[in-house]
């Protein structure tokens, strides 16, 4: 599955002009007759207002002072982001975390109300995530039965079966696993395995000779020792040295990110049998076995990091693994034990690695932690709340108008054969939007919340879903099921599944507004649509054919002239330094960058469409190719904090904000909106210009 920030807008329907009743004609009157008097009509409702500005953008947030041609981030944005300060529990602040808050608000006052009711499962689940007396009062009595677990294991022969126990539980181990669609065979389940291990984002935090990550290792190794410490365990300072030690062999043999998001690598089907021949300093039939998941063939995600992960683990004394269990486990349970872990955790991952000063509010973390463990209980509620029939239909509609256009625009590529392009609209026909929300939902009856076990009900939630997912293993895939609820402010693309999904609370302005002038709204969700459709395309996307299926359908010609785009559009993001020495990964960011351009794209041949010929009206001084690109640069507001950034940098397959708003220096259309001088930063001659779709 492929998640993107990029959402959805769809837009509004035509504004019709009111118009005057027709009445008959009236008889001829003598002139001497006495004149005939009109009532006078009845008064129109006003049309209502849309929430930005007077046509859907909010102008007094632009700074006319820098060119479009400069900056058209900051010509669009610049005064809303030197007025908008990032609000102390957010580690960085934008269009996204406006309706996230929103959307907060409204899950509370839902959870409020049922936490009122003793026999409302959402409700308990809330009311107990919200005790810190009760929580604080228990110390670490709900978590010793797992700890002592781990405590007791004196073999590594043991080790596998308590590394599954852990995984089971949402605690991290060296390996990753996740059951999900074969990616060559779309029909089926299959049980991936990835590289895992790491208590820090990314390789580089541990391998970086750069002053900023050796700091933040620093603040690692000491954060690892305040844990074990907190917890009561001597030797807390060398301990906590011997797991930074063992994390940084094991990120000097994982793959990169850029490795790590190659569909075609990352498919490495093979047999227990083979893969313990592979990788034998770890019982994987153990591991598979007491994880529920006894399977006969395995889809590797990196091979050559499986096996010196494996090796590693070989090496390592019991006692290092052990701790490994142990700080995790206090890690990601922080937040249901006494409130000087969570105090720890946040300090770290919060503070160090994201630069957030102040934690969230208890109540924001208890919707989370709730709408996590019981998603649809709480979705069903939010829907019937807050998502209007009216609003999913003009939202299908809109999906409808990207498509054709996307349809439309395949027929136009010159470096596509026609024999490609018939699977890809064949492709494109086969596409399946997903609006709102499921129409079918999950059944937690077998998951039980008890009143004032916080941490019992964290692990319970964390194994139903892993139980959840593994028991999909050999049954019809379940293409009802959502990767994101309702409520969450986003938009994906999955590959298998061949469908785009756009939940609820993003069909919201910025994204879309239905009184929002029609060029705003395509250029918001309308881009947003085209991203997510585009993903399909892009230089993963493309790998699947219409059934889903990764398998080669476009002709050597084609990706060879597909390759030598989208290696001009990696140059072009390289070339970006959003940090002083931190540019832009632009092979990292590729698959996004793709999805923008082109949704982008598309979505503007859609609104031209959508003007049947007629030229769009002028508004405010502003053209209508001006307000789709202004759309555009709005739903990408965000402020961050450097730490944030720098996190970001190395691991969001999304470029900043800034540099996708920057995006329109590829696009034909924005210069004739703009008219951008040919010295300004952004111009690019036509030659230059990335064109793909």
């Amino acid at each position: 599955m492929r998640l993107s920030l990029l959402t959805t807008s769809f837009l509004a329907a035509p504004v019709l002009l009111a118009g005057c009743a027709h009445n008959a004609p009236l008889p001829a009157v003598p002139v001497e007759a006495a004149p005939v008097t009109e009532p006078d009509p009845a008064p129109q409702p006003e049309k209502p207002k849309p929430v930005y500005g007077s046509y859907g953008f909010d102008t007094a947030g632009m700074d006319p002072a820098i060119k479009p041609g400069d900056d058209f981030y900051n010509y669009a944005n610049g005064a809303w982001a030197k007025n908008t300060p990032i609000p102390a529990d957010k580690s960085n602040y934008g269009s996204f975390n406006i309706l996230d808050d929103n959307a907060k608000k409204q899950t509370h006052e839902i959870l409020d109300a049922a936490k009122a009711d003793p026999n409302s499962k959402i409700g308990t689940a809330y009311a107990t995530y919200l005790d810190t007396a009760a929580i604080d009062g228990k110390g670490l009595a709900p978590a010793k039965p797992w700890l002592d677990q781990i405590k007791a294991l004196t073999s590594k022969a043991g080790y596998p079966a308590l590394a599954a126990a852990a995984r089971r539980s949402g605690v991290g181990v060296p390996f990753a696993t996740y059951v999900g669609q074969d990616d060559k065979e779309p029909e089926v389940y299959a049980l991936s395995l990835y590289q895992a291990g790491l208590g820090m984002p990314d390789r580089d935090y541990y391998l970086s000779k750069d002053a900023k990550f050796v700091e933040t290792k620093a603040a690692y190794l000491k954060h690892l020792a305040n844990v074990l410490t907190l917890a009561g365990e001597p030797n807390a300072a060398a301990r906590a040295q011997a797991i930074v030690d063992f994390e940084t062999k094991i990120a000097g043999v994982q793959w990169t990110r850029v490795e790590s998001r190659d569909a075609t690598k990352t498919y490495n089907k093979m047999t227990v049998a083979q893969l313990q021949k592979s990788a034998p300093g770890f019982d994987f039939k153990a591991f598979f076995a007491a994880g529920k998941t006894p399977v006969e063939n395995v889809i590797v995600g990196q091979p050559s990091a499986v096996t010196g992960i494996a090796r590693l683990i070989q090496q390592a004394p019991l006692a290092v693994l052990k701790d490994q269990l142990l700080v995790r486990t206090l890690d990601n349970f922080a937040d249901v034990l006494p409130s000087a872990f969570d105090k720890e955790q946040f300090a770290f991952y919060g503070t160090t690695l994201s630069g957030t000063p102040e934690q969230e509010e208890r109540w924001k973390r208890a919707v989370d932690f709730t709408t996590g463990a019981l998603s649809d209980d709480v979705s069903q509620v939010y829907v019937a709340k807050y998502f209007p029939p009216e609003t999913k239909a003009a939202a299908d509609q809109l999906v409808k108008n990207v498509i054709a256009a996307m349809d439309r625009r395949i027929d136009k590529l010159e470096w596509m054969a026609p024999e490609t392009k018939v699977k890809a609209h064949e492709k494109l026909a086969a596409f399946k939007p997903k609006i709102g929300y499921p129409d079918h939902w999950q059944d937690y009856s077998a998951l039980t919340i008890t009143p004032g076990d916080a941490f019992g009900n964290n692990v319970r939630a964390n194994n139903w879903q892993y139980d959840d997912n593994v028991s999909k293993l050999g049954q019809p895939i379940r293409r009802w099921e959502w990767g994101m609820t309702p409520m969450t402010i986003n938009a994906y693309a999955n590959f298998g599944m061949v469908e785009i999904v756009f939940p609820a609370a993003i069909l919201q302005p910025p994204f879309f507004d239905p009184n929002a002038d029609p060029a705003v709204n395509y250029g918001g969700i309308g881009a947003v649509i085209g991203h997510e459709l585009s993903h399909h395309f892009d230089d993963q996307g493309a790998k699947y054919d219409k059934e889903g299926r990764l398998t080669d359908w476009w002709t050597p010609a084609d990706v060879k002239a597909f390759k030598a785009r989208t290696d001009a559009l990696v140059a072009q993001y390289d070339q970006y330094e959003p940090l002083p020495g931190m540019h832009v990964k632009g092979a990292l960011t590729l698959g996004e960058n793709v999805a923008d351009l082109a949704g982008l794209t598309v979505a503007y041949d859609a609104y031209k469409a959508s003007l049947n010929g007629q030229a769009a009206p002028v508004l405010d001084g502003t053209t209508g190719d001006q307000r789709f690109y202004q759309g555009w640069a709005q739903v990408w507001r965000r402020n961050y904090r450097e730490a944030n950034l720098r996190q970001r940098l190395l691991t969001d397959p999304h470029s900043p904000s800034q540099q996708r708003a920057w995006v329109v220096r590829n696009l034909d259309p924005w210069y004739g909106a703009y008219n951008p001088d040919p010295a300004t930063k952004l111009f690019l001659t036509p030659d230059k210009r990335v064109r793909i779709w």
